[in-house]
């Protein structure tokens, strides 16, 4: 099953297991069963320290990574190839007893869980998200034998999915009942569960010293800016909802200089990795949610954030990045996960031989409506404009797609649905005022992004779409505050632009403190 390369890789790093894991499967004469067993019998042949036995469960085809005389075991349900494939090699590594590469104050949060936590992780092989919640409950279950995770595959289990009415992934269940959807890491899964944890981070990051430069913002152009600050020797901190950012649903990236291709999640790791080398206090899963400029020249800024707490710093570098635009009409939000998507690698298998549409004609949109074609039975691509935006080549092969259809000049005025899921959309012809409607099951949505800005309104000069209004150098209208990346009007946005741009806002924040300090010697 593993070419030679491969098989070698392999047994290295299986050299790391510690203690004896057994694969404990569940088969029956299916063809994903024969699939598994060769799975199966090749990772154990690769290691002495893992053995292969049989034992009927539920879910048929399934197998548990067991340790040996121990109650430490996760499942998987389905083949753990494509994205999930990483997931397997680690969850071997882990139940076999390597060490885990988490921060030692969410380990031992995770060890201290008083609870039984049953969980179970519904993901598709395409999804670039789902491998992250994967992991992580994996990882949460190795630690604290008392949380146990089955990962799911959707596309195999589609009898589950739709008696759950799962229409997105990742999406995770706690003792039968829904927990939580998309993409979370192990710290923000925990903090749903432990309720003191937000209390506990809030007076440790009040307690803080202030920053010589705050970064707000973990995406491209923040960790540029961060690894341009630390560098420089001064004191360094960075608030973020999550590290990586927008960057973290993006699926193939191949115009990033140098780098021929890689993955959003991937491409997320390596900035907080990198990051990570410097002396910089990362303060993750925390949302800003309000800016107080100095009130003097050279004063403190204050950030305040959800939690409760305020960190105060000399200067200050925005990079909150952005979001996917939404359509803004009745029913969008009630069926956001219900058949209303964003992401059609993640959530494009759920919708097998279904009917879908996309809203959108630039680049992203067609993409999309391309790779739908070849799992959904029919694809209506939807563009307000009177004809579409996306590159010549890609048209050209959309529309040698036997089951796309293209309708332009089209304003979609509703989302329609039963009250569980979607069952269709309605939009006005733009050229004729006539109203139609469209019966289809998914509806993804691909209209550009809007900026994360909102908190930051009456603080800092936006532009009437939310856009921070920068300079050249990234200054913002308030003195020592500057801007980077795609929350600003800095055109194109692109991930290579929003590191430069994270650089130079960077830069700025530190000739903007060096020109402070003869003032404050005089004074």
């Amino acid at each position: 099953m593993f070419d030679e390369n491969l098989t070698g890789q392999l047994r290295a790093y299986f050299e790391r297991i510690t203690q004896p894991i057994q694969l404990v499967a569940s088969l029956d004469d299916g063809a994903k069963s024969q699939e598994m067993q060769e799975l199966l019998e090749a990772v154990a042949a690769l290691s002495d320290k893992i053995t292969l036995v049989r034992e009927d469960n539920a879910r048929t085809p399934s197998f548990a990574i067991r340790r040996t005389g121990s109650d430490v075991e996760v499942r998987f349900a389905g083949l753990p190839m494509g994205h999930e494939f990483n997931s397997l090699i680690l969850a071997l590594l882990q139940v076999g007893g390597h060490p885990a590469k988490e921060a030692q104050d969410v380990i031992e949060q995770v060890q201290a869980l008083d609870g039984d936590y049953r969980f179970e992780t519904y993901f598709s092989l395409s999804c670039q998200n789902c491998p992250d919640v994967v992991q992580a409950l994996n990882l949460m279950a190795t630690l604290n034998p008392r949380i146990k995770h089955t990962a799911i595959d959707g596309a195999l289990f589609q009898d589950e999915v739709e008696a759950r009415q799962i229409m997105a992934v990742p999406a995770v269940f706690l003792n039968g009942e829904p927990f939580a959807q998309g993409r979370m890491d192990m710290a923000q899964i925990v903090a749903k569960l432990d309720t003191g944890a937000t209390r506990r981070a809030a007076e440790k990051i009040a307690a803080k010293e202030a920053f010589e430069v705050l970064v707000v913002g973990g995406g491209p152009a923040g960790a540029a800016a961060a690894v341009y600050a630390a560098r420089k020797g001064i004191r360094t901190g960075v608030v973020a909802e999550r590290f990586g950012g927008q960057v973290l649903d993006t699926m193939d990236i191949e115009n990033l200089i140098s780098v021929p291709h890689t993955e959003g999640p991937k491409l997320g790791a390596a900035l907080e990795a990198h990051v990570k080398q410097y002396d910089v206090d990362i303060m993750n899963v925390q949302k800003a949610t309000k800016l107080v400029p100095a009130t003097t020249p050279g004063g403190l800024i204050e950030v305040q954030l959800e939690s409760g707490a305020s960190i105060r710093t000399r200067s200050l570098i925005l990079s909150t990045g952005a979001r996917w635009r939404t359509m803004n009409v009745p029913g969008e939000d009630q069926y956001r996960a219900k058949g209303v998507a964003f992401c059609p690698h993640c959530d494009g298998p759920l919708f097998k031989g279904k009917r879908v549409a996309v809203i959108g004609g630039g680049n992203s949109g067609v993409e999309a409506a391309i790779d739908l074609a070849g799992i959904a039975a029919g694809v209506t691509l939807i563009e307000f404009d009177a004809r579409l935006r996306a590159d010549a080549v890609l048209q050209a092969k959309l529309r040698s797609l036997p089951n796309v259809r293209v309708i332009t000049s089209a304003l979609t005025t509703e989302v329609l649905g039963d009250g569980a899921k979607v069952t269709g959309l309605s939009y006005k012809d733009r050229a004729t005022d006539q109203q139609h409607t469209i019966e289809l099951e998914g509806i993804f949505v691909q209209i550009g992004l809007v900026p994360n800005t909102e908190w930051l309104k009456g603080s800092v000069e936006l532009t009437p779409r939310g856009e921070i209004v920068v300079d050249a150098k990234g200054q913002t209208s308030v003195p020592g505050v500057f801007a980077a990346g795609d929350a600003t009007t800095v055109p194109y946005k692109q991930i290579i632009i929003a590191m430069g741009d994270g650089a130079k806002a960077s830069l700025s924040a530190f000739d903007y403190l060096i020109r402070l300090a003869p003032a404050e010697a005089a004074a």
